[in-house]
């Protein structure tokens, strides 16, 4: 994976702004350790942090195509997972190419069919190609959003960054912040919108668009989206297509130059994609797989069930290492190292974000890449096949909002009046809820209760995953490593996503189509687990560590987070024994200790970033 970055300015020769586009490749630094590269012309400036991945030696970017009198120039972040494919057929068609990586295909894919070669990428990526005689660029993002692209507007220059860190470092840019982002860091936190960028004026560009720059303006297109169809498969039809799906694309995910490992939390989701992985490595003599996994220093003490995580995962990773023969690492923190990471998490995602669930995963992945350039993940699989509690659960079902943020007047108490008088949070919230609603693609004839379900499955996809892949790309990047998620494989997100929900639950169980699909994949035992999220401390010397964070920022009066915040209200929640209660905040992970961490990383964003309000 890499970074990228540039921006157009028909107004000014840009040649004169070398520095500035220097700069702003510098800042995705982290995103590419490898290789750095810049082209600049007139109008047009594309900046390139690599990770190498595939033919380390020839895949330098910016890249650069003649075709006839023709100029074309690209910046590209992600995989194309069908690359060997494509490369075949534009030979056929008389093209010859110079590497054998994957960038130049996509390149050479575009010279040959514009914007229509999205239609026949299987791939996670976010690029940008400046076609120099029609002075036009044309940049997309794939099609569930695993790669990402800010963009902005800014007097006349159209900017944009696989981060907001690079459109930031342009001095055109100002960190402001009105009612928009407040309420999505306040309201929809640590989740985000598809689109909203939080800073005024900076949009993401959302999953399965693209775009047009050139002198006329800026135009978005959407080229994929979900759609609904009729299921014609039986169960036993559509477990083997799960499972042929999940077969190919973990297959084509394991190609790579440089080192693989997968993580694996003892979980369906992650066991299964590891066996896959681990089978393939038998059959083509690749050796043996790496596996890493991740822990918590006193964990197995403290340690207690409840209804989002039942059980602990340390036994069920090593039934699966060593029913696997994997070569395991188990990587362990401690309290004061996820403290601190904090502060790291958040300058990794520009803004606040999941606290320690983010800083655990940075941490983790800076162990994983002292051994490893790529690693597989089991992100999307409980989006996907809907496998998280919201979807199983009445109150969830019947709330008519957000199922993994529930607590909207908690959230809207927590605000200083002003603030909640200018951003009108609930409001903001049942919008932002009715919006994603009315995408539903609903089929025909369908009765109340398949309606709700898809409604779930949609909102899951298009608006929870994206929070999920967002930390995924971020804290994974900043440690200059690349994860690549399967079960975000669009044939088989379209193909899943109208399963009918009785096929789905397969089994009476949560996402009991996906265990009957590996079925003699996994040990029954594993196979038959009940869900278990990403693990998080309990380790109580953590919550008394971001309870101390946050009466600090409390009792400073410099503090920007204080005239945002109800502080009274915090104060008193900081102060009381419900702080340690496993009822959700957000999502699976995230109660009291992980309402007062990100009200900490909101502090720090605001003065790290010196944003201003208005």
């Amino acid at each position: 994976m890499c970074g990228i970055t540039g921006w157009i300015d028909w107004t000014r020769d840009l040649t004169l702004d070398s520095a500035i586009l220097e700069n702003m490749t510098d800042k995705l630094a982290p995103r590419g350790p490898d290789a750095s590269g810049t082209w600049i012309t007139t109008h047009c400036a594309l900046g390139h942090r690599r990770l190498s991945v595939m033919d380390p030696e020839n895949g330098a970017q910016p890249m650069i195509r003649h075709a006839g009198d023709n100029t074309f120039v690209i910046v590209y972040n992600g995989e194309l997972y069908n690359a060997p494919e494509l490369r075949r057929e534009l030979e056929g068609r008389g093209h010859r190419f110079f590497t054998n990586c994957d960038t130049e295909v996509l390149l050479v894919a575009y010279i040959e069919w514009g914007p229509e070669a999205l239609d026949r990428f299987n791939g996670i990526y976010a690029f940008a190609v400046w076609d120099a005689r029609a002075e036009r660029l044309f940049a997309a993002r794939d099609r569930l959003g695993v790669k990402p692209f800010f963009y902005a507007e800014t007097d006349g220059l159209f900017l944009f960054g696989s981060e907001p860190k690079a459109i930031l470092a342009h001095p055109s840019f100002e960190p402001e912040v009105g009612a928009e982002g407040l309420a999505e860091i306040f309201v929809i936190g640590p989740a985000r919108t598809p689109g909203v960028g939080i800073y005024r004026g900076m949009t993401e560009l959302k999953a399965g668009q693209c775009l047009t720059v050139d002198r006329s303006g800026v135009r978005v297109r959407t080229y994929w989206r979900l759609e609904s169809r009729p299921h014609d498969d039986d169960e036993a039809q559509t477990a083997a297509r799960v499972r042929e799906l999940l077969h190919d694309t973990v297959e084509r995910q394991l190609l790579s130059d440089v080192p693989v490992c997968t993580l694996l939390s003892g979980g369906l989701d992650s066991s299964a994609l590891t066996a896959l992985a681990a089978g393939h490595y038998h059959l083509t003599g690749r050796g043996t797989l790496d596996t890493y996994s991740v822990d918590y220093v006193d964990n197995d003490k403290h340690f207690q069930a409840h209804a989002f995580q039942p059980n602990a995962d340390g036994p069920w990773i090593e039934r699966m290492r060593h029913h696997l023969g994997t070569r395991h690492t188990r990587v362990q923190f401690d309290t004061p190292e996820l403290v601190q990471a904090l502060d790291d998490a958040v300058i990794a995602r520009d803004a606040p974000g999941m606290a320690d669930i983010d800083a655990s995963l940075l941490l983790f992945c800076r162990e994983i890449k002292k051994g490893a350039t790529v690693a597989l993940s089991g992100e999307a699989a409980d989006e996907v096949f809907g496998g998280y509690p919201w979807f199983h659960r009445r109150e969830a079902l019947e709330a008519r909002t957000f199922p993994w943020s529930l607590a909207t007047a908690l959230r809207a108490e927590l605000l200083a009046p002003d603030v909640a008088a200018w951003i009108k949070p609930l409001e903001y919230i049942e919008r932002r809820y009715a919006e994603a609603i009315a995408e539903v693609p609903h089929l025909p004839g369908e009765d109340e209760a398949r309606r709700r379900m898809r409604e779930m499955s949609y909102i899951n996809i298009t608006r929870f995953m994206p929070t999920l892949l967002d930390r995924k790309d971020r804290m994974s990047m900043a440690a200059g490593l690349e994860v690549r998620v399967p079960y975000c494989d669009h044939r088989l997100v379209e193909y899943v996503f109208n399963i009918p929900w009785e096929i789905k639950t397969a089994g009476g169980r949560e996402k009991g189509i996906l265990r009957r699909a590996l079925e003699g994949v996994l040990p029954d035992d594993v196979l038959y687990r009940k869900k278990s999220p990403y693990p998080k401390t309990h380790n109580p010397n953590y919550l008394e560590a971001v309870r101390k964070r946050l009466i600090d920022v409390l009792n400073d009066p410099s503090s920007p987070l204080l005239k945002l915040i109800n502080t009274a209200k915090v104060r008193e929640i900081a102060e009381s024994d419900a702080a340690s209660s496993h009822i959700p905040w957000f999502g699976q992970l995230m109660s009291g200790p992980q309402l007062f961490a990100y009200l900490v990383q909101v502090d720090t964003w605001l003065r790290t970033y010196k944003i201003a309000i208005r």
